[in-house]
């Protein structure tokens, strides 16, 4: 297995241990989560780039890297439905209505690129849709943050709190918006794929 599989194999785990901080009562432990998700992260980009640059694309990076994406971002935001709704008043409230847009987003996109793989066809990521990836691990982060800041120095909370859910709040429907958005035009786009035989 190359280095760029390894670090996919490596965004699983690091997903799983993401899930195990962010719930489990463990001191620090939404810190803990906030750095796996961070790590995590890491492998996504550096994957990506190792592959490209010493060429080593495979179809086991082709199938799994987008799948441990799909994961580590779809947990995250599943999670936080749980832990906000959990608490009398959360700093900032994730809708279940949010969630579903941004999985079954996902889910339609994946089940498009399927269909396009079976034609021997490759559909490239659009502009709206690496906005929309980058949206999405900002507002992770920004409300992780927000989870986390309890576990941190007076000074920090402070500093972090002033602003930070705010900026998660915006960046939340941003998100959703931006999620909505790309998934509705590369459907339109690419309609031609599932509409040909209806």
């Amino acid at each position: 297995m190359n280095l760029p599989n390894k670090l996919t194999v490596s965004r699983f785990a690091l997903a799983a241990m993401f899930v195990w901080t962010l719930l489990a009562p463990i001191p620090f432990g939404k810190t803990l989560a906030l750095f796996f998700f961070c790590a995590a992260g890491v492998t996504d980009y550096l994957d990506g780039r190792l592959a490209r640059s010493r060429k080593l694309i495979t179809n086991f990076g082709i199938l799994m890297d987008p799948l441990a994406d799909k994961i580590l971002v779809c947990s995250a935001f599943i999670l936080f439905v749980e832990i906000t709704h959990s608490e009398p008043k959360p700093p900032v409230k994730v809708a279940a209505w949010m969630v579903i847009v941004i999985v079954t987003r996902e889910l339609a996109i994946t089940g498009l690129r399927l269909l396009a793989a079976s034609k021997n066809l490759v559909l490239a990521a659009e502009n709206f849709g690496k906005h929309k990836t980058i949206s999405q691990i900002v507002t992770i982060i920004a409300l992780l943050v927000v989870n986390a800041d309890a576990e941190w120095p007076a000074s920090l909370q402070n500093f972090f709190l002033s602003w930070m859910p705010q900026f998660a709040f915006v960046m939340l429907w941003v998100t959703v918006a931006l999620t909505a958005i790309s998934g509705g035009l590369y459907l339109w786009r690419n309609r031609a794929l599932y509409m040909s035989d209806v």
